[in-house]
């Protein structure tokens, strides 16, 4: 039997699919509802984001929703008629994901 590296995405796109539907709602609600309506200060927002935790928060928020679209994108894209690209969609697609996650890890080390 073959080897494929198939679950591996599979797995990434499970995953942003399940942070995106629990978690993103509740970082909207935070970021949008929550600080313009003064129930949490912007000092206090920034002050968590700060933490650790929050920052390990934020760098599963941003990747895995990403891999999850690469993945979709990718399969959409073949079905549209695009199979012919072969190998560049998922390295395009993929590569995409890749670098928006050392964006991310970059920019949230910074803080």
């Amino acid at each position: 039997m073959a080897k494929s590296n198939e679950p591996v995405f599979w797995s990434l796109f499970s995953a942003g699919g399940v942070v995106a539907a629990f978690f993103i709602p509740i970082t909207l609600v935070l970021t949008g509802m929550a600080v313009p309506a003064s129930w949490i200060l912007e000092d206090e927002l920034f002050s968590l984001i700060r933490h650790p935790l929050a920052r390990l928060y934020l760098f599963v928020l941003i990747s895995l929703p990403l891999f999850h679209w690469a993945h979709r994108f990718r399969y959409v894209a073949a079905d549209i008629g695009l199979r012919s690209l072969g190998l560049v969609l998922p390295v395009v697609c993929y590569g995409a994901a890749i670098l928006g996650t050392v964006a991310a890890l970059f920019l949230l080390v910074q803080l």
